[in-house]
């Protein structure tokens, strides 16, 4: 079974900074894969850290992936 991906108007309508679950789903991989992607510092685009909580901002997000708002 494939993962429900977004759609290029629904990547566009994403807030300023997103969860990392949101990112990894708008990359098409898995949340376990992002986290650890993250944790060995080999994820695509910068990540905000602020104690425990993860955000990824959603511009370099859209940019890494072709779509402007």
């Amino acid at each position: 079974m494939t993962r429900p991906q977004f759609n290029t108007d629904e990547i566009r309508e994403l807030p300023p900074v997103v969860d990392v679950p949101t990112a990894a789903k708008v990359l098409g991989i898995g949340r376990t894969a992002a986290y650890e992607r993250i944790r060995t510092n080999a994820w695509p685009t910068p990540v905000v850290r602020l104690g425990k909580l993860i955000r990824v901002p959603s511009a370099p997000l859209l940019e890494l992936v072709g779509v402007v708002r």
